[in-house]
Protein backbone atom coordinates (compact mmCIF):
# COMPACT_ATOMS: atom_id res chain seq x y z
CA UNK A 1 0.00 0.00 0.00
CA UNK A 2 1.57 3.66 -0.96
CA UNK A 3 1.16 6.36 1.11
CA UNK A 4 -1.62 7.49 -0.50
CA UNK A 5 -3.59 4.89 -0.03
CA UNK A 6 -2.34 4.62 4.12
CA UNK A 7 -3.54 8.08 4.49
CA UNK A 8 -6.58 7.22 3.20
CA UNK A 9 -7.32 4.37 5.24
CA UNK A 10 -6.04 6.30 8.44
CA UNK A 11 -9.16 9.13 7.53
CA UNK A 12 -11.46 6.33 7.91
CA UNK A 13 -10.03 3.83 10.15
CA UNK A 14 -8.16 5.85 12.72
CA UNK A 15 -9.47 9.21 12.51
CA UNK A 16 -13.12 8.69 13.14
CA UNK A 17 -12.77 5.13 15.06
CA UNK A 18 -10.74 6.80 17.85
CA UNK A 19 -13.24 9.78 17.94
CA UNK A 20 -15.79 7.43 19.05
CA UNK A 21 -17.30 6.77 15.88
CA UNK A 22 -18.42 3.77 14.65
CA UNK A 23 -18.86 1.98 11.32
CA UNK A 24 -20.43 -1.54 12.57
CA UNK A 25 -22.23 -2.25 15.05
CA UNK A 26 -20.78 -3.82 18.24
CA UNK A 27 -20.36 -4.12 21.88
CA UNK A 28 -19.58 -0.17 22.42
CA UNK A 29 -22.81 0.63 20.38
CA UNK A 30 -24.88 0.49 16.70
CA UNK A 31 -22.99 1.94 13.75
CA UNK A 32 -23.26 5.62 14.03
CA UNK A 33 -21.75 6.53 10.78
CA UNK A 34 -23.57 6.23 7.29
CA UNK A 35 -23.28 7.06 3.45
CA UNK A 36 -25.10 10.13 2.21
CA UNK A 37 -28.51 9.56 1.42
CA UNK A 38 -28.65 7.28 4.95
CA UNK A 39 -26.97 4.23 2.96
CA UNK A 40 -25.12 2.18 5.51
CA UNK A 41 -21.88 1.19 5.04
CA UNK A 42 -20.63 -2.51 4.00
CA UNK A 43 -17.11 -4.02 4.76
CA UNK A 44 -16.46 -4.48 0.97
CA UNK A 45 -17.17 -0.45 1.15
CA UNK A 46 -15.06 -0.01 3.89
CA UNK A 47 -12.07 -1.68 2.48
CA UNK A 48 -12.57 0.49 -0.58
CA UNK A 49 -12.42 3.68 0.48
CA UNK A 50 -9.03 2.96 2.42
CA UNK A 51 -7.76 1.86 -0.10
CA UNK A 52 -8.38 4.65 -2.53
CA UNK A 53 -10.44 7.77 -2.29
CA UNK A 54 -10.15 9.32 -6.02
CA UNK A 55 -12.67 6.12 -6.43
CA UNK A 56 -15.11 8.40 -4.75
CA UNK A 57 -17.38 11.00 -6.26
CA UNK A 58 -14.54 13.37 -7.18
CA UNK A 59 -12.53 12.41 -4.68
CA UNK A 60 -14.74 13.13 -2.07
CA UNK A 61 -16.79 11.05 0.36
CA UNK A 62 -19.85 12.47 2.76
CA UNK A 63 -20.17 10.68 5.59
CA UNK A 64 -23.32 11.31 7.81
CA UNK A 65 -23.02 10.88 11.28
CA UNK A 66 -25.39 9.92 13.43
CA UNK A 67 -27.02 11.15 17.52
CA UNK A 68 -27.74 8.55 20.46
CA UNK A 69 -30.83 8.35 18.50
CA UNK A 70 -29.38 7.16 14.71
CA UNK A 71 -30.67 10.47 13.94
CA UNK A 72 -28.66 12.81 11.25
CA UNK A 73 -25.88 14.82 13.74
CA UNK A 74 -22.43 16.11 12.10
CA UNK A 75 -21.68 15.57 8.02
CA UNK A 76 -17.74 14.93 7.36
CA UNK A 77 -17.07 15.76 4.06
CA UNK A 78 -13.93 13.76 3.91
CA UNK A 79 -11.06 14.09 1.29
CA UNK A 80 -7.88 12.43 -0.26
CA UNK A 81 -5.02 13.94 0.79
CA UNK A 82 -4.09 16.67 -2.06
CA UNK A 83 -7.09 18.52 -2.05
CA UNK A 84 -7.55 21.31 0.68
CA UNK A 85 -10.05 20.52 3.36
CA UNK A 86 -12.06 23.83 2.28
CA UNK A 87 -12.44 22.87 -1.07
CA UNK A 88 -15.33 20.59 0.29
CA UNK A 89 -16.87 23.90 1.86
CA UNK A 90 -19.72 25.05 0.29
CA UNK A 91 -20.55 21.55 -1.33
CA UNK A 92 -20.90 19.77 2.75
CA UNK A 93 -23.01 23.22 3.54
CA UNK A 94 -25.51 22.46 0.99
CA UNK A 95 -25.32 18.49 2.21
CA UNK A 96 -25.86 19.87 5.75
CA UNK A 97 -28.74 22.21 5.17
CA UNK A 98 -30.29 19.75 3.12
CA UNK A 99 -31.26 17.17 6.09
CA UNK A 100 -31.09 19.87 8.81
CA UNK A 101 -27.28 19.72 10.04
CA UNK A 102 -25.29 22.48 11.50
CA UNK A 103 -22.09 20.75 12.24
CA UNK A 104 -20.05 19.54 9.53
CA UNK A 105 -16.08 18.42 9.64
CA UNK A 106 -13.69 19.17 6.80
CA UNK A 107 -10.78 16.61 6.46
CA UNK A 108 -8.28 15.30 3.91
CA UNK A 109 -6.76 13.13 6.58
CA UNK A 110 -3.85 15.66 7.68
CA UNK A 111 -5.89 18.41 8.62
CA UNK A 112 -9.15 18.94 9.63
CA UNK A 113 -11.90 21.50 10.46
CA UNK A 114 -14.72 21.54 12.64
CA UNK A 115 -17.80 23.86 11.50
CA UNK A 116 -20.67 25.24 13.34
CA UNK A 117 -22.57 26.47 9.84
CA UNK A 118 -25.01 28.40 11.95
CA UNK A 119 -22.40 30.33 14.36
CA UNK A 120 -19.29 30.53 12.72
CA UNK A 121 -16.50 29.57 9.57
CA UNK A 122 -14.54 26.53 9.82
CA UNK A 123 -12.04 26.06 12.62
CA UNK A 124 -9.22 24.10 12.32
CA UNK A 125 -8.45 20.93 14.86
CA UNK A 126 -5.53 18.87 15.22
CA UNK A 127 -8.18 16.24 15.87
CA UNK A 128 -11.23 15.65 14.99
CA UNK A 129 -13.99 16.10 18.16
CA UNK A 130 -14.98 13.53 19.66
CA UNK A 131 -18.89 11.41 19.79
CA UNK A 132 -19.34 12.02 23.08
CA UNK A 133 -18.16 15.53 23.16
CA UNK A 134 -19.97 16.77 20.52
CA UNK A 135 -23.87 14.62 22.04
CA UNK A 136 -22.88 16.52 25.13
CA UNK A 137 -22.40 19.94 24.15
CA UNK A 138 -24.94 20.23 21.24
CA UNK A 139 -27.82 17.78 22.30
CA UNK A 140 -28.01 17.30 26.15
CA UNK A 141 -29.75 19.70 28.50
CA UNK A 142 -29.44 23.30 27.47
CA UNK A 143 -27.90 22.65 24.13
CA UNK A 144 -24.83 25.04 22.94
CA UNK A 145 -26.30 27.98 20.97
CA UNK A 146 -23.73 30.97 20.54
CA UNK A 147 -25.01 34.60 20.64
CA UNK A 148 -22.42 36.95 19.81
CA UNK A 149 -24.84 39.74 19.78
CA UNK A 150 -25.89 38.87 22.96
CA UNK A 151 -22.41 38.99 24.24
CA UNK A 152 -21.30 42.09 22.92
CA UNK A 153 -24.45 43.80 24.42
CA UNK A 154 -24.34 42.22 28.27
CA UNK A 155 -23.84 45.51 30.37
CA UNK A 156 -20.91 45.73 32.65
CA UNK A 157 -21.07 47.31 35.89
CA UNK A 158 -19.02 47.48 38.80
CA UNK A 159 -21.56 44.98 40.15
CA UNK A 160 -21.13 42.14 37.39
CA UNK A 161 -19.99 39.60 39.48
CA UNK A 162 -21.74 40.79 43.08
CA UNK A 163 -25.23 40.16 41.32
CA UNK A 164 -23.93 36.33 40.80
CA UNK A 165 -22.67 36.05 44.09
CA UNK A 166 -25.84 37.57 46.06
CA UNK A 167 -28.90 38.36 43.61
CA UNK A 168 -30.16 40.35 46.18
CA UNK A 169 -27.38 42.17 48.10
CA UNK A 170 -28.83 45.82 48.07
CA UNK A 171 -31.72 44.76 49.58
CA UNK A 172 -29.70 44.06 53.17
CA UNK A 173 -29.94 47.15 54.83
CA UNK A 174 -26.56 47.40 55.89
CA UNK A 175 -26.03 48.36 51.68
CA UNK A 176 -27.96 51.15 52.59
CA UNK A 177 -25.93 52.50 55.70
CA UNK A 178 -22.55 54.00 54.69
CA UNK A 179 -21.52 53.46 58.46
CA UNK A 180 -22.29 49.39 57.63
CA UNK A 181 -21.43 49.37 54.07
CA UNK A 182 -18.14 48.50 53.89
CA UNK A 183 -18.01 45.86 56.72
CA UNK A 184 -21.45 43.84 54.97
CA UNK A 185 -19.71 43.65 51.68
CA UNK A 186 -16.31 41.89 53.66
CA UNK A 187 -18.86 39.67 55.41
CA UNK A 188 -20.42 38.80 52.34
CA UNK A 189 -17.08 38.20 50.46
CA UNK A 190 -19.28 40.73 47.58
CA UNK A 191 -16.53 41.41 44.82
CA UNK A 192 -16.46 44.64 42.39
CA UNK A 193 -15.20 46.17 39.31
CA UNK A 194 -12.83 48.35 39.49
CA UNK A 195 -13.16 51.15 36.29
CA UNK A 196 -10.09 49.68 34.72
CA UNK A 197 -11.38 46.15 35.01
CA UNK A 198 -14.80 47.03 33.78
CA UNK A 199 -13.15 48.96 30.78
CA UNK A 200 -11.06 45.89 29.96
CA UNK A 201 -14.35 43.44 29.58
CA UNK A 202 -15.62 46.36 27.34
CA UNK A 203 -12.89 46.12 25.43
CA UNK A 204 -13.43 42.69 24.78
CA UNK A 205 -16.94 42.96 24.21
CA UNK A 206 -15.57 45.30 21.45
CA UNK A 207 -13.66 42.82 20.23
CA UNK A 208 -16.08 40.45 19.96
CA UNK A 209 -18.46 42.65 17.67
CA UNK A 210 -15.30 43.32 15.13
CA UNK A 211 -15.06 39.46 14.82
CA UNK A 212 -12.26 38.82 16.47
CA UNK A 213 -11.84 35.54 18.78
CA UNK A 214 -8.62 36.06 20.15
CA UNK A 215 -7.51 38.73 22.72
CA UNK A 216 -4.75 39.75 25.16
CA UNK A 217 -5.22 41.46 28.24
CA UNK A 218 -1.94 43.27 29.46
CA UNK A 219 -1.92 44.30 32.81
CA UNK A 220 0.44 45.28 35.54
CA UNK A 221 0.80 42.20 38.34
CA UNK A 222 -1.49 42.93 40.93
CA UNK A 223 -4.19 45.10 39.27
CA UNK A 224 -6.70 42.14 39.54
CA UNK A 225 -6.34 40.15 36.28
CA UNK A 226 -8.02 36.81 37.95
CA UNK A 227 -10.78 38.96 38.87
CA UNK A 228 -11.35 40.05 35.40
CA UNK A 229 -10.96 36.88 33.82
CA UNK A 230 -13.76 35.86 36.49
CA UNK A 231 -15.93 38.75 34.69
CA UNK A 232 -14.73 37.30 31.47
CA UNK A 233 -15.71 33.82 32.40
CA UNK A 234 -19.27 34.96 33.76
CA UNK A 235 -20.18 37.18 30.54
CA UNK A 236 -19.66 34.04 28.30
CA UNK A 237 -21.59 31.32 30.80
CA UNK A 238 -24.08 34.13 31.37
CA UNK A 239 -24.72 35.14 27.80
CA UNK A 240 -24.30 31.34 26.47
CA UNK A 241 -21.03 31.85 24.45
CA UNK A 242 -19.49 28.93 26.50
CA UNK A 243 -20.55 25.80 28.14
CA UNK A 244 -17.55 24.73 29.69
CA UNK A 245 -14.25 27.35 30.11
CA UNK A 246 -10.39 25.78 30.68
CA UNK A 247 -8.14 28.03 32.83
CA UNK A 248 -4.12 27.82 32.06
CA UNK A 249 -1.77 27.86 34.40
CA UNK A 250 2.02 27.29 34.44
CA UNK A 251 2.72 26.73 38.55
CA UNK A 252 0.84 24.70 40.99
CA UNK A 253 0.66 27.64 43.39
CA UNK A 254 -1.13 29.54 40.74
CA UNK A 255 -3.59 26.70 40.30
CA UNK A 256 -4.84 26.94 43.95
CA UNK A 257 -5.13 30.76 43.86
CA UNK A 258 -7.06 30.52 41.06
CA UNK A 259 -9.85 27.92 42.33
CA UNK A 260 -10.43 29.84 45.41
CA UNK A 261 -10.36 33.31 43.18
CA UNK A 262 -12.98 31.81 41.12
CA UNK A 263 -14.78 29.88 43.99
CA UNK A 264 -15.02 33.24 45.76
CA UNK A 265 -16.98 35.19 42.93
CA UNK A 266 -18.40 32.81 40.62
CA UNK A 267 -20.39 30.47 43.18
CA UNK A 268 -23.09 29.74 43.57
CA UNK A 269 -24.27 30.12 39.23
CA UNK A 270 -20.76 28.53 37.97
CA UNK A 271 -19.06 25.26 39.24
CA UNK A 272 -14.95 25.28 39.20
CA UNK A 273 -12.64 22.53 39.83
CA UNK A 274 -8.86 21.85 39.30
CA UNK A 275 -8.37 18.81 36.38
CA UNK A 276 -6.00 16.54 38.58
CA UNK A 277 -8.47 16.23 41.46
CA UNK A 278 -11.37 15.48 39.21
CA UNK A 279 -9.99 12.85 36.68
CA UNK A 280 -12.84 11.60 36.35
CA UNK A 281 -15.74 14.10 36.97
CA UNK A 282 -14.24 17.51 35.57
CA UNK A 283 -16.50 17.68 32.73
CA UNK A 284 -19.23 17.75 35.49
CA UNK A 285 -17.84 21.29 35.85
CA UNK A 286 -17.90 24.92 34.49
CA UNK A 287 -14.68 25.70 34.87
CA UNK A 288 -11.56 24.12 34.58
CA UNK A 289 -8.22 24.82 35.81
CA UNK A 290 -4.93 23.11 35.49
CA UNK A 291 -1.38 23.81 35.25
CA UNK A 292 -0.37 23.05 31.72
CA UNK A 293 2.14 20.12 32.71
CA UNK A 294 -0.75 18.22 33.95
CA UNK A 295 -2.03 17.37 30.94
CA UNK A 296 1.10 18.36 27.72
CA UNK A 297 3.75 14.96 29.38
CA UNK A 298 2.91 12.75 26.00
CA UNK A 299 0.11 14.87 24.74
CA UNK A 300 -2.38 13.17 27.00
CA UNK A 301 -4.52 16.36 26.79
CA UNK A 302 -5.06 14.26 23.13
CA UNK A 303 -6.42 11.73 25.02
CA UNK A 304 -8.16 13.17 27.68
CA UNK A 305 -10.09 16.06 25.86
CA UNK A 306 -12.02 16.68 22.78
CA UNK A 307 -11.16 19.76 20.65
CA UNK A 308 -14.43 21.00 21.67
CA UNK A 309 -14.80 20.62 25.12
CA UNK A 310 -14.29 24.22 25.62
CA UNK A 311 -15.54 27.26 24.47
CA UNK A 312 -13.17 29.77 26.09
CA UNK A 313 -9.64 28.93 27.06
CA UNK A 314 -7.96 31.47 29.14
CA UNK A 315 -4.10 31.32 29.26
CA UNK A 316 -2.48 33.19 33.19
CA UNK A 317 0.51 34.17 32.69
CA UNK A 318 0.43 33.96 28.77
CA UNK A 319 3.94 35.18 28.06
CA UNK A 320 5.01 31.44 30.03
CA UNK A 321 2.09 29.39 30.16
CA UNK A 322 1.66 28.82 26.70
CA UNK A 323 5.36 29.50 25.46
CA UNK A 324 7.21 26.54 23.18
CA UNK A 325 5.59 23.00 23.09
CA UNK A 326 2.86 24.44 25.47
CA UNK A 327 1.39 26.28 22.61
CA UNK A 328 0.42 23.17 20.97
CA UNK A 329 -1.85 22.64 24.15
CA UNK A 330 -3.35 26.02 23.78
CA UNK A 331 -4.32 25.60 19.82
CA UNK A 332 -5.98 22.57 20.12
CA UNK A 333 -9.15 23.66 21.86
CA UNK A 334 -11.78 25.61 19.22
CA UNK A 335 -13.68 28.60 19.98
CA UNK A 336 -12.34 31.89 21.95
CA UNK A 337 -8.84 32.52 23.97
CA UNK A 338 -7.77 35.23 25.93
CA UNK A 339 -4.13 35.88 27.13
CA UNK A 340 -3.31 37.75 31.16
CA UNK A 341 -0.26 39.00 31.62
CA UNK A 342 2.02 41.55 32.66
CA UNK A 343 5.09 41.26 30.65
CA UNK A 344 4.10 39.83 26.72
CA UNK A 345 7.31 38.76 25.05
CA UNK A 346 7.70 40.66 21.49
CA UNK A 347 9.91 37.82 19.77
CA UNK A 348 9.80 40.06 16.41
CA UNK A 349 10.49 43.36 17.71
CA UNK A 350 13.35 45.11 15.27
CA UNK A 351 13.52 41.91 13.37
CA UNK A 352 13.17 42.10 9.10
CA UNK A 353 10.15 39.12 9.20
CA UNK A 354 10.85 39.71 5.16
CA UNK A 355 14.48 38.75 5.22
CA UNK A 356 13.98 36.39 7.64
CA UNK A 357 11.69 34.68 5.99
CA UNK A 358 14.37 33.81 2.97
CA UNK A 359 17.33 32.88 5.12
CA UNK A 360 15.93 31.01 8.19
CA UNK A 361 12.03 30.75 7.67
CA UNK A 362 12.33 28.32 10.76
CA UNK A 363 13.56 30.52 13.27
CA UNK A 364 10.99 32.92 12.10
CA UNK A 365 8.29 30.60 12.76
CA UNK A 366 10.02 29.81 15.96
CA UNK A 367 9.68 33.38 16.77
CA UNK A 368 6.20 33.42 15.73
CA UNK A 369 4.94 30.51 17.80
CA UNK A 370 6.69 32.36 20.69
CA UNK A 371 5.60 36.09 20.70
CA UNK A 372 2.67 36.79 22.58
CA UNK A 373 1.24 39.57 20.51
CA UNK A 374 0.82 37.38 17.40
CA UNK A 375 -0.26 33.86 19.30
CA UNK A 376 -3.59 36.37 20.80
CA UNK A 377 -3.84 38.22 17.20
CA UNK A 378 -2.78 41.46 18.26
CA UNK A 379 -0.11 41.81 14.78
CA UNK A 380 -0.38 45.90 15.67
CA UNK A 381 1.52 44.56 18.81
CA UNK A 382 -1.42 46.52 20.77
CA UNK A 383 -3.31 44.42 23.18
CA UNK A 384 -6.69 44.27 23.22
CA UNK A 385 -6.44 46.04 26.36
CA UNK A 386 -3.67 47.71 28.57
CA UNK A 387 -3.56 48.92 32.34
CA UNK A 388 -0.43 49.38 33.94
CA UNK A 389 0.11 51.34 37.37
Amino acid sequence: MNEKEAKARIKINKLLEEAGWRFFDGPQGKANILLENNIKITEHQYDDFGEDFEKSRKGFIDFLLLDENGKPFVVLEAKSGKKNPLDGKEQARKYANSIGVRLIILSNGDLHYFWDIEYGNPEPVTKLPRYASLVDKYQKTNPFKPDADKLVNEIIEKDFIAVGQKYDYKEDPRWHDESLQAEYITEAKLKFLRQYQINAVKRLQKAVSDGRTRFLFEMATGTGKTLVAAAVIRLFLKTGNSKRVLFLVDRIELEDQAKKSFDNSLKPDHKCVIFKENRDDWYRADIVVTTIQSIMHNDKYKDIFSPSDFDLVISDEAHRSIGGNSRAVFEYFLGYKLGLTATPKNYLKNVDQDKLAVFDPKKLEMRQLLDTYITFGCDDYEPTFRYSL
